[in-house]
Parts: structure tokens; sequence; C-alpha cells
């Protein structure tokens, strides 16, 4: 079995997902090894304590796979209750399940879909046969179409209607197709194409759109419209807008189709809108919004770093989705990293996480993974329907280093609540400035080792002994903040696509671990729905059931 293929090869002995049928099926927080691990959080060290009884810690307790380095040495968490963890995750079927997930099994129960944007990173020849249809040569054939379009538009032999080649790029989506797309563009700047301009318009509030507009000229802008349906209200209401615009500043009907494509499995309503058919490039329900960059979604990308570029992202993250499948789950990352989270948010009670990458091109990294993880966990009932009677998904953000540690970290390090960090570093310098790359550094590895540590009451007295005794506590640092440390050689296309891979992944186990489904996203639905029955924003449309908060804001707008 040759390495790149032996992810699709699952695919032929693809385990059925477990029926969970019926509300008699156990939680897994009424297991016997959950009841363990609570024992163990009663017991456990502080992270000093940890350090000091074992001096080859961080050995133990670090993985490398990938061209990346995962440090979790400074997690409050010793061998007995990793070895727990472990065997929590072998209960809740892990490899099973995973390997059903990466065989192509309909683990999204509620949506009846396979989950595999895993085979939207195989490499070209690698063939995975779903329902009977070898959906990695699709994925290859949209891959060559976007190629082609993108190296049409680089090299200038895309024009607009008046003959001048493309310099600016307005992508226009929304979460997924929005999130994932402009966090890859800033972290893969340096392999930008000079002349050409990107923004990223999401939000329906029309200053989005109109600050971008203002710096696009409409003889040299491609808009690139990310919608699955063609009927996402935002994206509609925006891309309408800039048609709009087009149309108003001299483009004649008839040559929209030079400035729109399209990413979307809905022809006919982009082909209405204006869109060429052959200018839309189409994806597959089997990869939700969130876990889509690697598609068509993923054009803007292209356009803006190069076909090889993007195919390098792929085959970084193809990389990972190897480890993850193979590697045991003891020296497997997504794991390791997941399992530490399950110990800090149901045994610890550490609700919260901190992104924090030292590396101002990954700044939008929070915010994506803001979405990765709370629409894919922030979830409430098991697969079989039931309630849980445990946390799930952490409540996530951040912010790039040094920026946060003048924003939230005095909350990270003296707050009354605990929130865990994962630290994410770059060894690599291309900044010409090392000067500025050592002090970065510094700051990550002394936040972490802060956060672990701390300060306490005999050494700020030692520290100033002439201070009064009301004053010192102020200047205790409690430490035992628990901090994961990924350490990257460089940021490049491959390791950014390796390192989004890794954090899919660990979504992906902690999901597993308590039995709820990552892959739809139901909640998301109703507010969209009750938007588009208030979209008139007039009180005598809404029917009965609206409460007198919303009739009485309805109200004040149609008084103004």
């Amino acid at each position: 079995m040759s390495s790149h293929a032996s992810v699709a090869s699952l695919n032929a002995s693809a385990p059925s997902e477990p029926p969970c049928l019926n509300t008699a099926v156990n939680l897994v927080s009424q297991t016997p090894l959950w009841s363990t691990l609570q024992q163990r959080a009663a017991g456990i060290s502080t992270i000093k304590e940890l350090f000091r009884a074992d001096p080859q810690r961080f050995r133990r307790f670090s993985v490398s796979a990938c061209g990346m380095l995962l440090d979790y040495s400074k997690q409050r968490i010793d061998a007995p209750v990793l070895s727990e963890l472990l065997a929590l995750a072998r209960q809740q079927q892990l490899e099973a399940r995973r390997d059903a997930m990466l065989a192509g099994a309909a683990i999204n129960s509620t949506e009846n879909r396979a989950v595999l944007h895993s085979v939207l990173r195989l490499p070209k020849g690698t063939r995975f046969l779903l329902d009977g249809a070898d959906i990695a040569a699709d994925v290859h054939a949209v891959l060559a179409r976007m190629r082609s379009f993108s190296d049409a538009v680089r090299d200038g032999r895309w024009v607009g209607h008046t003959g001048k080649a493309i310099r600016t790029i307005v992508n226009i989506g929304i979460g997924g197709s929005d999130l994932g797309p402009q966090m890859a563009c800033s972290a893969l700047a340096p392999w930008a194409q000079p002349g050409l301009t990107l923004h990223f318009v999401s939000n329906v509030d029309g200053r989005h759109l109109a600050d971008t507009l203002q710096q696009a000229d409409p003889e040299t802008t491609l808009f690139v419209v990310a919608s699955k349906t063609f009927t996402t209200m935002e994206t509609l209401t925006n891309a309408g807008t800039a048609r709009a615009w087009m149309l108003g500043r001299g483009c004649p009907q008839a040559s929209i189709c030079q400035h729109f494509v399209a990413l979307s499995t809905n022809v006919d309503a982009a082909q209405q809108f204006g869109i060429a058919p052959e200018n839309v490039f189409p994806f597959w329900n089997w990869a939700g919004g969130r876990y889509s960059l690697w598609s068509a979604i993923g054009l803007s990308i292209m356009l803006y770093v190069g076909a090889d570029r993007f195919e390098e992202m792929l085959a970084g993250a193809h990389a990972m989705d190897l480890h993850f499948a193979q590697a045991p789950l003891e020296q497997n990352l997504p794991v390791l990293m997941a399992l530490v989270g399950v110990w800090n948010i149901n045994f610890l009670g550490q609700q919260a996480l901190s992104i924090a990458p030292y590396h101002q091109r990954l700044h939008r990294l929070p915010a994506y993974l803001q979405q990765l993880e709370m629409e894919s966990n922030g979830k409430s009932v098991t697969r079989a329907g039931q309630r849980v009677d445990y946390a799930t998904a952490p409540i996530l953000f951040g912010e790039a280093g040094t920026n946060g540690q003048h924003a939230y970290f005095q909350c990270l390090h003296q707050g009354a609540a605990i929130t865990p960090t994962d630290f994410i570093a770059v060894i690599e310098d291309d900044s010409g400035l090392p000067q500025h790359n050592r002090a970065l550094l510094a700051n990550c590895f002394a936040q972490s080792k802060a956060m672990a540590h701390g300060k306490d009451l005999d050494q700020v007295r030692a520290e100033l002994p002439d201070a009064p005794a009301w004053l010192l506590p102020h200047r205790v640092f409690e430490g035992n903040r628990p901090s994961s440390t990924l350490l990257l050689d460089a940021l490049t296309p491959r390791s950014l696509g390796g390192l989004i891979a890794l954090y899919e992944h660990k979504v992906f186990v902690q999901s597993v671990i308590w039995d709820i489904n990552a892959f739809d996203q139901w909640g998301v639905e109703l507010g969209k729905s009750l938007a588009l029955q208030l979209i008139s924003l007039d009180p005598d449309a809404v029917n009965e059931d609206y409460d007198s908060s919303t009739r009485g804001l309805l109200q004040i707008l149609q008084s103004k």
C-alpha cells in the first residue's frame, strides 16, 4: 500500500456507523473511566510540581510530526491521566470512527452524509469510490479547471469588459466561504501575486461592501461569489449590489460574466445571475462549509498565491491526514491535542480556550478556529438525541502575539477563571529582522512559562522587601495555568495545510469522545429563517408569535 493511497484504501472495508437508535445508550459521563478521570482531576498535582517530579517531562510530553512539534508538558496532566484518556478514546471507538470517516461512511447522521474533506487533498491519481463514483477524479477535474482559470487571471489573459487585466479580486462569501480563504491568504501573503489586490466581503452590513468598492475599479475587478446553494442571503445580497455597481459604471449586461465567477453547486441560479456555466466551480455536500477551503471555495487562495502553492497546501493537509490515520494514538498529534482539551474542559472545568499565534500572518487563525470548533462541537445532544450532562465545545478566542499580551493576557495570568492556551510559534524568520523574531519567540516562551509556574508570595516578598503587606497579593501570579505550544519549522503553504488539518482532526476526535455530530450546524438555521421573515422590518407583517421585544424594536424603527 502506498503512503498516499492508504487513506483512500480504507474505503474498501468501511465500518458502518453505530446505529445510536435509542435513548438507553449510556452517556460517556456514566462510564467508569469518566468517574476514574474525575477522581484523578481531584488529586492532580500542580504544573510546577509535575515539572519538579520529572526532569524529563518535556521529552515525555511532546511529539513531532509533519514539520511541527507539540509540547503539552505545561498541561496539568500526568502519565496515569494520559493513559486513561487514551483508554477513554478507545472506549468511544475512536479508531473505528476515524476509519469510518476516512472511508466514506455517512457519519454525519442527521444529514445522512459522508464527511470527506480529506478526499479534497488526495494526490492526483489516487482513487476514492463513493457510491460507485470516483470522487477523487471529480476533485482533480475541478482543481484542473481552477488552475486554468487562475493562471489566466494571474497572467493577464483574463480581462474585464474594456480589455484590461484583472487587478482586484473581491471574494464574496460568509462563514466557511470567507474565514478559511481569508485566513489562508493572510498566512501566505509572501507568495501573493504582485499587482493583485484581494478583498473579502462577508457581512451583509452595506458598509463592508461599500468600503471595498471604493477601492475597486470596475474595469479591472473580478468578483468571486461563494455560495453552495446560491441562496445564502448575505452573500446574494452583496453579490447583487456588486453586480448593480458594475452595471451602473459602464459594464454591459452581456459582459458581467467577465467579472463574476461562482463557487456553487447551483449552476442554474448562478447562470440566472449572469455567470457563465463554465465559470461556475462546483464542490460537494460531503465537505461542509468550514471544511471546504480545500475545494473550489479556495479559488481566491489559488488566485492570490498560485496553483502550485495551493497544491502544496493540499499536500501538507494530506500528510497530516496520513499521520492521523496511521500514527498510534499515543503519538498522534490531533488525538493528543483533543484529549488534552477534553481533560481541561470536562475534568478541570476550564471551558474556554485561547489561541495565541505568535506570527502576524496567522492573525486570522483564531477567527477561523472559532467557527471550526464552536460550530462543529457547539452541540448539547448526542448522536442518539440524548441531552448531554457535560460541557462540549470550548469558548474559543484569541489574538496574535504579542498584541494579545497587551489585551486579554492579564485575565489569563491573574483572572479568577483559568483559561488554557494554545501557543503557536514559527522557528524560521522570513522578515529579515532577526531581532524582532528573537523578541517574538522570547515573549511566546516567557508567557507559557509564566502561566505554568507563576510567582508566589515568597518570591514577591524577596523582590519587594519594603512593600506593604497589602500590596504583595497584587503581584502574585498563582501559575498552574495550562498551555500547549505548537512549534512549526516554517510557515509555508505546506505547513499551513498541516496546521489546519491538525485542528480539523482534533475537533473530530473531541466529537467522538463527547458522542456528538461535529458536521451539522442546525443552530445556525433558526436565526437565518427568522431574519427572512423579518426582512421587511414592518411590525404589522409579523405574526402573533413574535414577542413584545421584537415588535417593540420594529415599531421604533418604523417611527424614525
